[in-house]
């Protein structure tokens, strides 16, 4: 797993600028899963939708949620596992293992359409983005071949080529600019399976940053790694500037 129980994102909050509040969304597919909606109180117009890691919604993206509502875009944190664990946040006791293997493409596809539906409300040409961590950054640059019309799909540690089907597969139906942050010593995802991913989105002429830390590890984003704070410092930088780059639907 990525963060447990007591990790924060290394952002500092912002008092007064947002507020939160927990929901239960529908899927196409009658899904109901627990969300988490932080709300701005002086929005920029994009909306963000936040794909955790393995562990699903719990406290790390919540907070994740409010620092980024907090800078203008309202976000909406979702769970990965109503359909097999019932509507609910996350502890570190949730037996995740158990449950990961039973999601399916189709399914966190159904249930992002559901939280993009939710940012875009009354606006159906609101620009909406995906932000995912380790499964959830694979599932967001997924989501970027899934005709949701999104402005962008960020990733952090993303494995691109996650089976059974990773989204190095997908790279030729993306429809929307990519940024993938990683971590330079994480054995899971090897450099050169980063390099051939930034390499397929060339070839496929997909607008594309792809930034590697060199001496991070997975997971590095976290106030916990103070070793790593100049890293996560750069890579909240380059989330903001991407988003406020690329605030159009596709």
């Amino acid at each position: 797993m990525c963060y447990n129980g007591d990790a924060l994102p290394p952002v500092d909050p912002i008092e007064g600028g947002a507020s939160g509040s927990n929901l239960v969304l529908a899927s196409v597919d009658g899904n109901r899963f627990a969300a988490f909606a932080a709300t701005s109180a002086e929005s920029k117009g994009p909306g963000v939708v936040i794909l955790p890691d393995v562990r699903g919604l719990h406290h790390f993206y919540e907070e994740l949620a409010l620092r980024l509502a907090e800078h203008g875009y309202d976000a909406v944190a979702i769970d990965y596992f109503g359909r097999t664990a019932g509507v609910g946040k996350r502890d570190d006791e949730f037996a995740y293992k158990e449950h990961v293997p039973r999601t399916t493409l189709k399914g966190v596809t159904a249930d992002t359409a559901a939280a993009v539906d939710h940012l875009r409300g009354s606006d159906p040409a609101r620009p909406i983005f995906t932000l995912g961590f380790c499964f959830g950054g694979s599932n967001s640059w997924h989501q970027a071949a899934a005709g949701h019309g999104l402005a962008g799909a960020i990733g952090f540690y993303g494995n691109p080529l996650r089976p059974p089907m990773g989204p190095m597969e997908a790279v030729s139906d993306f429809e929307c600019p990519i940024l993938a942050l990683m971590g330079g010593d994480d054995p899971g995802i090897p450099n050169e399976v980063v390099e051939g991913f930034r390499q397929a989105m060339d070839n496929a002429g997909v607008e594309n940053e792809v930034v590697v830390y060199s001496d991070a590890p997975h997971s590095f984003f976290d106030r916990q790694q103070e070793r790593f704070s100049r890293e996560s410092a750069d890579a909240w930088s380059r989330v903001l500037e991407f988003i406020g780059l690329h605030n159009q639907s596709t």
